[in-house]
């Protein structure tokens, strides 16, 4: 038999009290797509960031092609034919895509014929992988998806024959999606060995040849791709049956909650992100609003939430919304709640209490005061409420934010902000590095508030999401509204087309 291209035996990891990894065992078979997936704390990252030389084992073995093999760094990784492409891209933005490729593999101290030869071995491997990329293109001039393109490049270049992709599509259109799986599939019949790590169950199912389970930092199961089913593969991921679709009845939307007439909005650099969109949103309905990160979904967040200034006018239920000297605290009086994208920088202060948090932007509410203190005891018990209502995990409201998973620290912002019971809910990218669980239990608060009769605005890059939760759905692409679609009406490859700046014909009714 063909020795395993991966073989781990037995792997530990512990970081004080937590045990990330337990006696991990696992085989990865040489040509082959094989998926790991687990909630979020489940192990994955630590165990590949092992594998990749980031961190080194308690105990255990990692045998790569039948050797047994010391990886204490990723400079071993690398000279072992392990190449790993990072979630967030590991590349300089004023290089060039050649002096990415080489940099920190520059061949003599020379840098002019490094770079010559690194151009014709490029060439060669663009040609033979199907990754084409302008050589000399700056990184900060292209697409997110060539970006990728690089960072396998880099790899491929450090001549790695294990390939490993951390949640490789959470930023690229359907089409490039479908590209990177097309090259990934051209990879593996060039004989390489290819681990992909991602919560989407649909790219599991499409792209693997086996996927393995890992669960609260263990392995639990490994199935043959086309003998398992998505819905065995979550039950297998939580330790329970989950619902893989969001179970919502019709909506019955009312008058128009937000109003958004000719709004325009820059940026610190005086750069136009949003320009002159129209767009409403009804009592009891949900818009989503997708598109590729950066064109202009952030901004409109933010200048909705009070946190960016714009121009041009915004009402709320007929009332015009401040667009200039605006702050959270007036935005939040008007009625808007905000589940901000990034819950760590913007939702949370990570190393402050879950009680502390669960008050952030809502600290004046008189329930909260006593004269001119805070009311600590009754903040606590609010939190114990919410920790109770929405499953967060552990139920301590004593603990840090940042001792709390991805998945419950949303909760906790998603908990402060539903429970004020808003007339519009602003959230971006709400289930955002949150497990399967998580990402069911949070679907459900945001279609209860839309059943209440509850205006909400989501942001989404997840076009299964954006499908699932919405009742409309607007594209944006460079800061303009390319166009609306009632989601029975349309399809991926039409939105993903509108996401890259095609427009179409049909247009949703408001």
């Amino acid at each position: 038999m063909t020795a395993p291209a991966i073989e781990l035996k037995g792997i530990s990891k512990s970081f004080g009290p937590v045990q990330a990894n337990k006696d991990i065992s696992i085989r990865v078979r040489p040509g082959t797509i094989h998926g790991i997936i687990g909630e979020n704390g489940a192990g994955k990252s630590t165990l590949m960031s092992i594998l990749y030389g980031f961190y080194k084992a308690d105990s255990g073995e990692i045998w790569i092609n039948g050797n047994e093999t010391q990886i204490p760094d990723s400079q071993a990784a690398i000279a072992a034919g392990i190449g790993m492409v990072f979630q967030h891209f590991k590349l300089v933005e004023n290089f060039t895509v050649l002096e990415n490729v080489i940099l920190g593999a520059e061949d003599s101290g020379l840098l002019k014929p490094s770079l010559a030869r690194a151009r014709k071995s490029l060439l060669n491997l663009a040609q033979e992988y199907g990754l084409n990329v302008d050589p000399d293109a700056r990184i900060d001039e292209i697409g997110v998806g060539m970006q990728q393109r690089v960072e396998i490049l880099k790899a491929l270049y450090r001549e790695a024959q294990i390939l490993i992709l951390d949640e490789p599509t959470g930023v690229l259109t359907p089409a490039e999606a479908d590209q990177l799986f097309r090259i990934l599939h051209r990879l593996r019949e060039e004989g390489k060995t290819i681990i992909l790590i991602t919560h989407k169950l649909r790219e599991i199912m499409e792209a693997t040849d086996e996927v393995s389970v890992m669960r609260r930092g263990e392995m639990v199961a490994t199935r043959t791709t086309s003998q398992t089913t998505p819905e065995e593969l979550a039950e297998l991921m939580v330790g329970r049956k989950v619902l893989l679709r969001v179970d919502k009845a019709p909506a019955q939307p009312g008058g128009k909650v937000l109003e958004i007439r000719n709004l325009h909005v820059r940026d610190e650099k005086g750069v136009e992100r949003v320009k002159g969109i129209n767009l409403s949103v009804r009592a009891g309905e949900i818009l989503g609003i997708a598109g590729v990160a950066g064109n202009g979904q952030s901004e409109l967040l933010e200048v909705l939430g009070g946190m960016r200034p714009g121009t041009g006018e915004v009402l709320l239920n007929g009332q015009p919304v401040e667009l200039v000297g605006a702050n959270g605290r007036a935005i939040r009086d008007k009625g808007i709640a905000h589940v901000p994208e990034d819950r760590q920088r913007e939702g949370l202060i990570m190393d402050f209490h879950a009680w502390e948090n669960v008050a952030f932007g809502y600290h004046h509410d008189p329930a909260y005061n006593r004269g001119l203190l805070m009311d600590n005891a009754a903040l606590r018990a609010d939190t114990e409420r919410k920790i109770e209502k929405f499953d967060i995990r552990p139920a301590d409201g004593w603990l840090s934010a940042k001792n709390f998973s991805g998945g419950n620290q949303q909760k906790i912002v998603v908990a402060r902000e539903i429970e004020r019971n808003p007339d519009l809910l602003l959230v971006g990218q709400p289930t955002r590095g949150v497990d399967i669980g998580a990402i069911e239990f949070i679907h459900k608060q945001i279609v209860a508030l839309r059943d209440a009769g509850k205006a909400v605005l989501l942001v989404s890059v997840e076009l299964e999401e954006i499908f699932s939760l919405s009742d409309r759905i607007a594209v944006m692409f460079d800061g303009h509204v390319m166009g609306e679609r009632l989601p029975d009406q349309t399809d991926e490859k039409e939105l993903g087309l509108l996401m890259a700046g095609v427009s179409g014909p049909r247009e949703a009714t408001a």
